[in-house]
């Protein structure tokens, strides 16, 4: 095997990537104080000492509009690269692509109004 200045090189910066990655944990465990205090293990709450108990029950609702949020976010997402591309293209074909994507999306929307998804209910039960 050849040895060259480019391994070499290869080597030293492995070796600083190793060192910049361990020197801050091997100093955080030399410098940083021992003692633990109860405060440290209380939830934050902007600066607040917390009320009650930390394991709160949410209802399901939150979790849905949250998962729906999600999706129809991302789905969303995927019209940016479109947009971009779209003044480049020739043709109906993306304009025709973009409304059939946006009609799936659309008919998502409608399907989950009609399972009533969308209602809130006056009274959560737990």
């Amino acid at each position: 095997m050849i040895f060259s200045w480019m391994h070499l090189a290869i080597m030293i910066f492995f070796l600083a990537g190793v060192i910049f990655a361990t020197a801050p944990i091997l100093a955080s465990l030399l410098i940083a104080p021992k003692a633990k205090s109860p405060a440290l293990f209380q939830p934050y709450e902007c600066g607040m000492s917390p009320h009650g108990s930390a394991w709160v029950r949410f209802g399901i609702n939150y979790y849905f509009y949250a998962l729906l949020f999600l999706a129809f976010d991302v789905d969303v997402l995927y019209l940016f690269p479109v947009a971009v591309f779209y003044p480049q293209s020739t043709g109906f074909m993306p304009f025709f692509e973009i409304f059939i994507f946006v009609l799936i999306l659309f008919a998502a929307i409608i399907y989950f109004w009609k399972k009533g998804v969308f209602t809130w209910p006056r009274r959560i039960k737990v």
